[in-house]
């Protein structure tokens, strides 16, 4: 097969599977190959899983030859983050104290994924239990960035975002929930969404249930809205899971958006970053007036950064779960994610309550906010690069192992849609993240912008200039 394929949208290589001008075997097989291929210089899987994904290509070429009915997904492989379950498979999610742990069910958005057709090639690294927005751990160690192996591809879908970068598949599934897919994005050159909270189910409970959120990972827009309109939808087993129907987001990947109102800000008010990452951003808000749509730059969106209403319920929820390990086996832990989890564990009762509160404050101000607006945008991350191993960029060691994105989190806190598409390069070749947030369940709406973005920017702009 050729090169091409490791970069060819999803869509494409659907509709080629189904005219039969390209296998599934095939597809699956150079996967693999490229999986492998890559472990020692990029890192970008926990679980490779070779023997059941080509049992899986074969089924899945027996039902083209045969002319059955095909999945919209048919012969696709795809990936899924080591935060998520997959029957039969180790489910460590990055941490050595869940080293001999397997999973006896697959999460619904796996199972929905196998459904349309889509063939699991493994499970992708993750920082431990999704603590750090990059990509290392103490079981699977560091995982690397295609477009440049000294830095990091973000995290905490870490994997998911070096080997769809790297075209090894062309979506994987990821998770969020304090901006775990789009930071990946944002530093990989990558396209991601971040649904509605419980628009794709969580399931088994999450160490973060209130925050995570399970979505698509891709080299664009339309590969992403792709994945997630055959994963998303109401499961009886995700107790926050939204019952409606699931936007069109196939169909807003055409729209149009003139007429659109959009916020611009780059800095809600508290973030600080780099010229470079505003000059980028400031440049996709004259693209958006250029789309026709009304653009506001808004220098202020919240009160204060609400980092710490978010520390409170995401660091307080992996806690819990690791109170035991903390006690007893620290030792087993990253010690920046055992330092990070101790305060977070000793709150007062009253003192979580009232940030319990001070976030529905946030939510209400927030949906005022869009009464006016349809979108909000701003940068995914303050910065364009970190190197492999780093916690935190220079510059900003007085922030904590999250806190530094700044842009994220505040929608895992509100639960609305958001994006993160490639607004183009550094001056050093690396890519800058645009976030696309939009209204409570509008994810056509958010699809819809980062598309008719996308359509804007030269092809192949977000392609690392050569495979890892």
């Amino acid at each position: 097969m050729s090169a091409e394929f490791d970069t060819m949208s999803a869509v494409a290589l659907r509709a080629l599977v189904a005219r039969r001008e390209v296998s599934p075997v095939e597809l699956t097989r150079r996967a693999l190959d490229r999986a492998i291929a890559t472990q020692e210089t990029l890192n970008a899987f926990f679980v490779i899983l070779e023997e059941e994904a080509m049992a899986a290509a074969r089924v899945a070429e027996d039902a083209v030859m045969a002319g059955a009915p095909l999945g919209v997904l048919h012969g696709l492989p795809f990936s899924a983050k080591d935060l998520m379950a997959v029957k039969g498979v180790r489910y460590c999610s990055g941490s050595r104290a869940m080293a001999n742990n397997v999973a006896d069910v697959d999460a619904p958005a796996v199972e929905r994924a196998r459904a349309a057709g889509a063939i699991l090639i493994g499970k992708t690294t993750t920082s431990e239990f999704g603590c750090k927005p990059i990509g290392d751990s103490p079981l699977t160690g560091i995982t690397r960035n295609p477009w440049n192996l000294a830095m990091t591809p973000g995290g905490s879908s870490a994997g998911a975002a070096a080997s769809v970068a790297a075209g090894i598949t062309p979506f994987a599934l990821g998770t969020d929930g304090g901006g775990s897919i789009r930071i990946p994005c944002a530093l990989s050159g990558l396209s991601g969404l971040k649904g509605q909270f419980g628009r794709v189910p969580v399931w088994p409970t999450s160490a973060t249930p209130t925050l995570a959120h399970v979505g698509p990972i891709a080299r664009s827009m339309e590969d992403a809205a792709l994945l997630f309109s055959a994963v998303a939808g109401f499961d009886r087993r995700d107790p926050f899971g939204v019952a409606g129907p699931v936007p069109d987001v196939m169909g807003a990947a055409r729209a149009s958006v003139a007429g659109m109102r959009v916020a611009y800000s780059p800095t809600f008010g508290y973030a600080r970053p780099e010229p470079e990452v505003v000059e980028a951003t400031d440049r996709a808000a004259l693209a958006f007036e250029a789309l026709g749509c009304r653009v506001d730059r808004v220098e202020t969106v919240f009160d204060t950064d609400p980092a710490d209403l978010w520390t409170a319920e995401f660091y307080a929820g992996v806690g819990t779960r690791l109170r035991s390990v903390l006690e007893n086996q620290r030792d087993l832990l990253d010690p920046a994610v055992a330092d990070i989890l101790m305060p977070a564990l000793s709150q007062e009762m009253r003192a979580y309550y009232a940030s319990v509160f001070e976030r529905y404050a946030l939510r209400e101000k927030l949906r005022r906010f869009f009464e006016t607006y349809d979108l909000l945008i701003s940068p995914v991350v303050p910065v364009s690069a970190l190197e492999a191993g780093r916690d935190l960029p220079a510059g900003l060691e007085d922030r904590n192992l999250v806190s530094w994105v700044f842009y994220t989190y505040p929608f895992n806190l509100t639960g609305q849609p958001a994006g993160a598409v490639c607004a183009g390069l550094s001056a050093a070749g690396m890519p800058i993240g645009l976030q696309i947030v939009g209204r409570a369940c509008c994810e056509d709406d958010v699809v819809r912008a980062a598309c008719a973005f996308e359509r804007t920017m030269p092809p192949g702009y977000n392609r690392p200039p050569a495979r890892a």
